[in-house]
């Protein structure tokens, strides 16, 4: 078994022992759900990362400045709360730049997607939506996170359209 597929094995069933929670959100929340998430796969799991890293032709926030910009990122989220009360159209619009933006920090040296995917569960179900991410391919997804680097949230509002679903029901 190759490590990548272990990984995704291994990750796939913490992620499924995740119970959501209430925000505030906040940087050591993520960290949290990061080690959760790979602390059988890597010793550093939750642990920003040290170095600066790339990807393809993306160059992610330098080491020194990822605490205070995901600091920015949550409390931007926090000023609008959390996404609450926003129409879909709307908490659309809003996910798929904060995502973009948390994307672009990359805090960790690996595992940053399925931790914010995770993560964004949790922002949408508190702001009363369903998600599933079956129908986005990989393809796509790389693209929209690569036209979020420069601010262009439109892949990810056409992702995020399909992600975010129908409101939830409580009774």
């Amino acid at each position: 078994m190759t490590l990548a597929l272990l990984e995704y094995e291994l990750s796939f069933i913490a992620i499924s022992e995740i119970e959501f929670q209430l925000p505030p959100y906040d940087f050591a929340y993520l960290k949290r759900l990061h080690h959760h998430v790979f602390k059988d796969i890597y010793e550093w799991a939750g642990e920003i990362r040290t170095i600066d890293i790339t990807k393809g032709n993306t160059r992610f926030c330098t080491a020194s400045r990822i605490e205070p910009e995901v600091t920015k990122v949550f409390q931007a989220m926090a000023h609008k709360n959390w996404f609450e009360g926003l129409d879909r159209p709307t908490l659309i619009t809003s996910v798929a730049e904060s995502f973009g933006d948390l994307n672009m920090v990359h805090p960790f040296r690996e595992g940053n997607g399925r931790t914010q995917r995770l993560l964004f569960e949790h922002v949408i179900a508190n702001a009363g939506f369903k998600t599933t991410w079956w129908a986005v391919e990989e393809s796509e997804w790389i693209a929209a996170n690569i036209d979020a680097v420069l601010c262009d949230y439109t892949a990810l509002e056409r992702i995020f359209a399909r992600v975010i679903g129908a409101p939830l029901k409580f009774d």
